[in-house]
């Protein structure tokens, strides 16, 4: 699904909910890109896997998702806890590893985690969130709350077992699932072209009788568009979807990782293929959005961003008596 979209997919989205996807959008750049620097001091413990480059998906999918519904994600889930609602100062804390964190300290970047949210957490496995989606669609058909359940995945996890699994599981007992492969490209630092046997992640959906679709990342509107009529196409009671999201990362795979593998591909897209960019441009050009507008949200995330590290930085860690707390449920 690529190319030059019907004016209809751009019109139907109000300039509320433009200036809401541009400030999700927004965030989870001024974000990651804080992030990076804060980790390159030394003062935020563990791996940081970031999402820069990658905002339009989680941006495009999480638009249509509602209270009803839960998304788990990846070891690259900053973008997706954002565009889910996670609190931002709550996640900053958490990288940091204070007690003030969503997880109270003690999950960090690859394990951040909101259930109120619908977040079922980012997760350090790699394939380990496809099957937590296909018991909470499981539970949305069963009880028939017309929620719907998403996993966001690599191209990497895309060859994992338990994403195939789940891939015919969601097919067999025809739940109301969506699959996000999305495909920056590099499993860590091997091609997804040697590592991947199809051409198109998209094209393994056939084989599990559900619809495979190809998204161009960079451009929020596909994305959006692809990803309604997916979760539209679950909640009637239609079935799984695999959608396959196509974009690059702007930062290695893990912080530190000095990207020797990568030739000028990150340039090339900051400058010519740029979400950010691609967004405020149309907004701009049909007069739906001004540029005032765009530029008092990048002021208002810069000063969230800001006051996130600030207080993250400030918090408490978590002691001796935490060890044991937030361990077990009790029903």
């Amino acid at each position: 699904m690529t190319g030059t979209l019907p004016t209809s997919v751009t019109q139907e989205l109000g300039p509320d909910a433009l200036l809401q996807a541009y400030r999700t959008m927004r965030t989870i750049r001024d974000f990651e890109e804080r992030v990076h620097e804060e980790f390159a001091g030394g003062d935020i413990p563990g791996f940081v896997h970031l999402y820069a480059g990658e905002e339009a998906s989680a941006t495009g999918v999480c638009t249509h998702l509602d209270d009803r519904d839960a998304i788990a994600s990846t070891h690259r889930g900053h973008g997706h806890c954002i565009a889910k609602g996670v609190d931002v100062k709550a996640m900053m804390a958490e990288i940091y590893g204070k007690s003030t964190g969503s997880c109270r300290g003690k999950g960090g970047s690859m394990h951040i985690a909101d259930l109120s949210k619908g977040m079922l957490g980012a997760n350090g496995i790699v394939g380990g969130g496809p099957p937590l989606i296909c018991g909470r669609a499981l539970a949305a058909k069963q009880l028939g709350s017309g929620g719907v359940a998403v996993a966001f995945f690599g191209d990497g996890a895309s060859n994992q077992g338990t994403t195939l699994e789940s891939l015919n599981l969601a097919s067999i007992w025809n739940l109301p699932a969506i699959f996000v492969a999305e495909n920056n490209g590099y499993a860590e630092a091997t091609s997804s072209s040697w590592s991947v046997a199809t051409d198109d992640i998209a094209d393994r959906a056939a084989a599990f009788g559900m619809p495979g679709v190809i998204v161009d990342g960079f451009d929020f509107f596909a994305v959006y568009e692809a990803a309604g009529e997916a979760i539209a196409r679950a909640r009637d009671g239609g079935g799984p979807t695999l959608i396959e999201v196509k974009f690059t990362r702007y930062f290695g795979h893990f912080e530190g990782d000095q990207q020797l593998y990568r030739a000028d591909e990150v340039a090339q897209a900051r400058e010519k293929l740029d979400c950010l960019k691609r967004f405020r441009g149309r907004v701009t050009e049909t007069g739906q959005l001004t540029g005032d507008q765009l530029d008092a949200i990048d002021v208002e995330v810069a000063k969230l961003i800001d006051e996130s590290v600030v207080e993250a930085k400030a918090a408490p860690k978590p002691g001796p008596d935490d060890l044991l707390t937030d361990v077990y449920v009790s029903y």
